[in-house]
């Protein structure tokens, strides 16, 4: 009979470990990680181990790059070929090179080195992914480097399982068999990104009139199961059609809410992954050949590091970056494995080399947490441009803070912040935001607005902003215990200065006060509006033109309230949010097709989009018209629904 006792135990000993990891402020993943070397063969034998396990822990690798890919728009993908084929590809053949010469020259054997290279040369999507989106890291220039690198792995895959079997039955069609896979591969993923992009919208267009959570649930998971499924069938990976489906759903107005959607199966499925993983574990492996795992450890951590960090320097990333970017691929990864077991069947490797091979993957993955947990604080120290560059960014908010006096400091750029941002422009009163959101803080800066990447939270970091010269403080994110941090630390620097504070509801009111708060505004635009008027109010501005500042907003139906800056940690409540105006900075790249072309020639007016200003050579110019020569490196600032924005990036850079 069967029995729920061993699923009992895997969840109780599942919530308990990353209950743990969560209080110790480690990631969860290593919680994971031990409750399936706990319930593997290796120790209690609750979970048995089989290709049906580990295949429902690679869906949840299907649903974190599905993820990945609605961060990721094809105008942005075509931007970062040079990452993926310059660096990825370098990436994966110079790894391969290197680790094949060694073993080679170990065993004697070329093939068993070859397969040994192959399998070492792959980092861990999963890992990295999760962990680089958790940290709000994605889109940073070291993000940007190890997804661009992860990506070139997912397709070296199949080459690599195509080379494996054909060096072992010494086959003479090896290059016809790799053209027909190159030629596959090309075909399914043009023929993908081609009908996708005309398909996926209108579908989920007529999904969505139905007005029904459950069906547009359902639909997720069709697109999402059903691209990984066909790539697939043509011998691609199940995580890089997932990054596909993901793709085209981000040219969509849906994007936001399908991300939403799927977290509660991804973060499940994931752990699922992670308990797989642990479960391959055995120490009887780690002390029978403690020498071999040693030697596959300093072919895989140190040596992959060198050769991601020196690939970085050469294509012209900052050394930090490269570094960071580095300490995040070093670990293997769970396409090693699949190599590894083939390699095993075709017997080029030898078993006792393979199970070193793969204990050396595992204490590496084990070892990946904390690479990139503390990959900052470890570039710091090894890097001393990078030590310097830290140092300096408190220095050029002081720098920037200086020339600010008698001025409004925002805490929290969101669209709050941002209303309250163009009121106070409109009245010519300086200001000054910080705001943690790094996505948020890029985009808003490209336009020209004043606002830095800062924890407000910290008093080194609003001294630096210039708490001691502003007029208010205004916290414009509803978050109660950032606020009381806020608080804390400018009535320990400043017990006078008014401070202004957004919470959702009239709850916490009395606590906000008790902690130091001379206002406190209740939510969404309403609040917005409130918040607005005191801040005028504290900083001068008479009464009344306050209350024809206001009557004219509401007049003009909330017109400088239009739009706003996306951040990743913006939560989306319905569907019909979508259709909510937003602004985007697109800023025109080397070989745009915009370039020399006058702003009228593009006809953004016809897809329904408002360019707002323009940001050339650090100046915001909004006196521009039809005429306005676009030039290399102006950044366009646009407002428009997610669709429209989609259709006018795509023309700005590409003149579809």
């Amino acid at each position: 009979m069967h029995s729920l006792a061993p699923i009992v135990l895997v969840l109780l000993s599942a919530v308990l470990a990353v209950t743990l990891c969560r209080s110790l402020r480690v990631p969860a993943m290593l919680g994971y990680l031990v409750v399936g070397f706990a319930a593997g063969p290796g120790a209690m034998s609750l979970i048995p181990q089989g290709e049906e396990t580990a295949f429902l822990g690679e869906i949840g690798i299907v649903f974190m790059m599905f993820t990945i890919g609605l961060e990721f728009s094809l105008p942005k993908l075509k931007a970062m070929r040079r990452l993926v084929f310059g660096v990825g590809f370098a990436q994966v053949a110079l790894t391969m090179l290197l680790v094949a010469a060694a073993i080679a020259h170990l065993t004697g054997s070329p093939l068993t080195g070859f397969a040994i290279g192959g399998a070492l040369a792959m980092s861990s999507t999963a890992i990295v992914s999760k962990l680089l989106a958790e940290r709000l890291e994605l889109n940073q220039p070291h993000g940007q480097l190890a997804i661009g690198v992860l990506l070139f792995q997912d397709i070296a895959v199949v080459p690599l399982l195509i080379m494996l079997p054909a060096f072992a039955g010494g086959s003479e069609t090896l290059w016809l068999d790799l053209g027909k896979a190159g030629g596959k591969v090309v075909v399914v993923l043009a023929l993908l990104l081609f009908f996708g992009q005309r398909l996926v919208r209108p579908w989920f267009h007529l999904v969505a009139r139905q007005r029904s959570g459950e069906l547009f649930m359902i639909n997720v998971l069709l697109v999402t199961l059903g691209v990984a499924w066909l790539t697939e069938l043509s011998g691609l990976s199940l995580a890089l059609g997932a990054f596909v489906a993901g793709m085209l759903i981000s040219e969509t107005e849906y994007r936001y809410q399908v991300e939403e959607d799927i977290k509660p199966f991804r973060d499940i499925l994931l752990g699922f992954f992670f308990i797989t993983v642990g479960m391959r574990l055995e120490f009887s492996v780690l002390f029978d050949r403690f020498g071999e795992v040693l030697l596959m450890l300093a072919l895989l951590l140190p040596l992959k590091l060198a050769v991601v960090f020196g690939l970085g320097r050469l294509f012209g990333h900052r050394a930090n970056d490269s570094m960071r970017a580095a300490l995040a691929l070093a670990q293997g990864g769970e396409f090693g494995f699949v190599l590894l077991a083939l390699s095993l069947n075709l017997k080029l490797v030898s078993t006792p080399t393979a199970q070193a091979a793969i204990a050396a993957i595992l204490i590496s993955m084990l070892a990946a947490p904390f690479l990139i947990l503390y990959g900052e604080r470890i570039t710091r120290r090894l890097i001393k441009q990078d030590w310097m560059l830290q140092s300096l960014d408190l220095h050029q908010m002081l720098v920037a803070g200086m020339s600010k006096s008698e001025h409004v400091l925002i805490c929290g750029y969101g669209r709050s912040g941002q209303a309250l941002a163009r009121l106070l422009e409109a009245e010519n009163i300086n200001l000054f935001a910080l705001d943690m959101d790094p996505e948020r803080v890029r985009e808003a800066g490209e336009a020209g607005d004043q606002v830095v990447f800062g924890d407000a939270g910290k008093k080194e970091v609003l001294i630096a902003a210039g708490l001691m010269r502003a007029r208010v403080v205004v916290v414009t994110f509803a978050d109660t215990h950032a606020a009381l941090r806020i608080l804390h630390a400018v009535r320990e620097v400043r017990p006078e200065l008014p401070v202004i504070v957004r919470t959702i509801d009239d709850s916490e009111m009395d606590m906000l006060r008790g902690a130091g708060a001379d206002e406190v505004v209740a939510e969404v635009m309403e609040g917005s509006l409130m918040l607005a008027s005191q801040a005028l109010l504290e900083a001068g501005v008479p009464p009344s033109r306050v209350l024809r500042r206001i009557r004219a907003v509401r007049e003009e139906r909330y017109d400088l309230f239009r739009g706003f800056f996306r951040g990743s940690s913006d939560e989306i409540e319905s569907l019909d949010d979508e259709l909510v105006p937003r602004m985007l900075s697109v800023q025109v790249c080397g070989g745009a097709a915009s370039i020399g072309q006058p702003l009228g020639a593009l006809e953004l007016e016809e897809l329904g989009v408002e360019v707002k200003a323009i940001r050339r050579q650090r100046v915001r110019r909004t006196d521009f018209d039809a005429s306005f020569e676009i030039g290399a490196d102006d950044v366009l600032v646009l407002l428009g629904t997610p669709q429209q924005l989609a259709l006018a990036e795509s023309r700005i850079l590409q003149g579809d």
